[in-house]
């Protein structure tokens, strides 16, 4: 049997994250790079390691750094401390661009990139709750400041509620069986802890649903953590954003793992990369004219290779495209 290979907790950035796909990105967005004054965004900047590998291929590149993370913050600003002016971190969600942006006087970008989900850092820190192999307080707040926690959530939700977001954020088959436990369990005591949300998803899922399915527990922590940390809903409002701030000839690319994020990126990819001119128009006008070129075929995934070496990389899906026309306040 293959071991799969630990990272460290503690230590470095660079001890404790493997970046997914790192090359196939640098190769989708050094080309828009290579100029003086380029300027990219790393949407989620997490412990700096496809931003590193973008200041070491870029020379001329500045990449502003985006994290709600203060921990992630941290660690990436020493593990970039040597690029300098060149790396600019900033706190903030990643629906946030335009307003980062905007406070630094950025009208336009050349890349954007975004590596969506949990981060290896708050995966590997037990204490955040993210994790359901390890008993921790139920927080999964990527920013540990503000809003409400998982345990909030488990607490407060009505049963229909708590179905519906096991059921579309974590595809959950039995997302019904699980609420309505929450909801009987929760009137005996407060949920606060991981280890007594696991014992429930135990008991709750069919014990052959749990021998073919893995970890009784992988789904029901996906769903309340897109819920918590609300990040859909900020990835369908930061997606259009972040085409919007780019250059004619600027490129954006989009890891997902998880099937929703997926469908977003995958929609408004193509529909940036399609002509909207009404069927049977003679001439297609210019404002009808795809305004976004498609720089990978579907969804590129891992090689077995990368998920041998990382096995977080395994769910991963890769999309990435090209400005190719201005629309309404974009620079030619």
């Amino acid at each position: 049997m293959r071991k799969e290979p630990t990272m460290s907790t503690t230590g470095s950035a660079a001890d404790r994250h493997v970046p997914v796909l790192r090359d196939r990105i640098v190769e989708l967005l050094a080309p828009a790079l290579d100029h003086e004054g380029a300027v990219a965004v790393d949407g989620t900047l997490g412990m700096g390691g496809h931003t590193e590998a973008l200041l070491q291929a870029c020379p001329q590149a500045t990449v502003i750094g985006v994290d709600r993370d203060t921990d992630a913050l941290r660690l990436a600003g020493e593990r970039l401390a040597s690029y300098g002016d060149r790396f600019v971190p900033a706190r903030a969600v990643y629906d946030e661009l335009p307003e980062v942006l905007a406070d630094r006087g950025i009208a336009q970008v050349d890349a954007v990139l975004f590596d969506l989900g949990v981060s290896s850092l708050q995966l590997d820190e037990a204490e955040r709750g993210f994790a359901y192999r390890h008993d921790a307080p139920l927080d999964m707040r990527m920013d540990q400041t503000d809003g409400p926690t998982a345990a909030d959530v488990l607490n407060t939700y009505d049963a229909a509620e708590l179905e519906r977001i096991l059921r579309d954020y974590g595809e959950e088959r039995f997302a019904r069986r699980i609420a309505a436990a929450v909801v009987r369990e929760r009137e005996k005591a407060p949920f606060d802890r991981s280890e007594r949300l696991v014992e429930l998803l135990r008991a709750a899922i069919p014990a052959a649903s749990q021998r073919t399915g893995g970890h009784p527990g992988k789904r029901t922590f996906q769903a309340l953590r897109i819920e918590v940390n609300r990040e859909l809903d900020a990835w369908r409002t930061a997606l259009p954003a972040a085409i919007d701030a780019l250059a004619v000839g600027g490129r954006i690319a989009v890891l997902s793992y998880h099937s929703l994020e997926d469908r977003i990126t995958k929609r408004a990819l193509t529909a940036g990369a399609r002509s909207t001119a009404p069927p049977g128009l003679p001439v297609e006008l210019p404002e009808h004219q795809p305004y976004l070129g498609l720089l990978t075929r579907g969804g590129e995934e891992p090689s077995e290779q990368e998920t041998q070496t990382n096995p977080r990389a395994a769910s991963a899906r890769l999309r990435a495209a090209e400005r190719t026309r201005p629309t309404k306040g974009t620079r030619s």
